[in-house]
């Protein structure tokens, strides 16, 4: 899962010892990390990027990676992770991210017309 991944690189870059501490700069109580560990939630686009900017990570890849960890569905999850790698090994720069962070929650016509200019972005 990204987001413990993201977690731990946050605890490094802050030489934490403990997840209350995340917590705490997080403004949430110390049982939500816990949480994000075990996988029962998820954290916002919001936390992933404060956490992204604190450990010097791209913060797109931690938009499709906490993305890629909500989805109970097998093959958008696959697809995330293929736009994740398509990124990464193509140097691209998305500017339209916001069409690619929104493509979880539309239905499937909608989705379609995403993909389409996802194609169109060679990120397909």
């Amino acid at each position: 899962m990204y987001q413990v991944q993201l977690l731990d690189a946050f605890k490094t870059a802050k030489n934490y010892i403990q997840d209350k501490q995340i917590a705490a700069d997080l403004g949430i109580p110390k049982q939500r990390i816990s949480e994000y560990r075990s996988g029962k939630r998820y954290m916002s686009d919001i936390q992933a990027v404060f956490l992204a900017q604190e450990c010097k990570i791209d913060e797109k890849e931690a938009l499709i990676g906490v993305h890629a960890d909500r989805t109970q569905n097998s093959h958008i999850k696959q697809l995330w992770d293929e736009i994740a790698k398509k990124l990464n090994s193509q140097g691209n720069q998305l500017h339209s991210l916001g069409l690619v962070a929104i493509l979880g929650g539309l239905s499937t016509e909608v989705k379609a017309v995403a993909q389409c200019a996802l194609c169109g972005l060679a990120l397909c």
